[in-house]
């Protein structure tokens, strides 16, 4: 699903983020990324949906070679890869259903198949019954789960997780922790990068520690291995 071949990013100010990481991820695996903060886990996470470009390396995404993509193919992209925020970044005037639906519009899905898309993504995060609220009438833990229900509609083969449980207490977190749960045991590849170690120290999935920009540590059945 993933492969880094010696990938490695520079940014302008002269900061060196990644430095020649290399690394593979299979189809249907649940990978936990972590790290201090500035350990280059951010800038490693966007690559992976092409928000950031690598200054050099090779990167494969479901098939599809990043380092030689076209901004023109780049929605080709975000069709294979869901994206998870912190900060959740739905929109504020739209209601819970319109927020999951604009991520199916804006590729011109038929309107049948996009209620339809809307409605299944909404039951499997259990909001369908909170379809027509706006975002700010939700909890926290609700608003993630409207983000989740978003980046899975399109049926993506990659969800990428930036903090997903950042801003949540910890009952929310948990919460949120079972949907990705569900969503993994489709089939689909979950990629999250999380400071949260209890979560990390329970679960016991694959762990990629990240410092000074690379990978020094990957772990079949891992912890999260630093203070919290």
């Amino acid at each position: 699903m993933i492969r880094m071949d010696d990938v490695w990013k520079a940014y302008p100010n002269g900061v060196m983020a990644v430095n020649g990481i290399s690394v593979h991820v299979e189809k249907g695996e649940f990978v936990y990324i972590v790290g201090p903060s500035g350990s280059g886990k951010s800038t490693f996470i966007k690559m992976m949906y092409h928000e950031v470009k690598p200054s050099r390396g090779k990167i494969l995404i479901d098939g599809l070679d990043l380092s030689k993509m076209k901004n023109r193919q780049v929605p080709i992209l975000r069709r294979k890869v869901g994206v998870v925020f912190q900060d959740f970044k739905l929109l504020p005037k739209l209601t819970v259903y319109e927020n999951v639906a604009f991520a199916l519009e804006v590729i011109e899905e038929h309107p049948k198949q996009i209620r339809k898309k809307v409605m299944e993504v909404l039951d499997l995060v259990k909001l369908k019954h909170k379809a027509r609220m706006l975002p700010h009438e939700l909890s926290g833990g609700e608003q993630q789960r409207i983000s989740i229900a978003r980046s899975i509609v399109n049926s993506p083969s990659l969800v990428v997780a930036d903090e997903p449980t950042g801003n949540l207490d910890p009952d929310n977190a948990w919460s949120i922790m079972e949907v990705f749960e569900q969503i993994n045991a489709r089939g689909t590849t979950i990629v999250m990068a999380t400071h949260n170690k209890e979560i990390v120290n329970e679960k016991q999935q694959r762990v990629i520690a990240i410092e000074g920009g690379m990978i020094v540590r990957d772990d079949v059945r891992g912890e999260y291995g630093y203070e919290a």
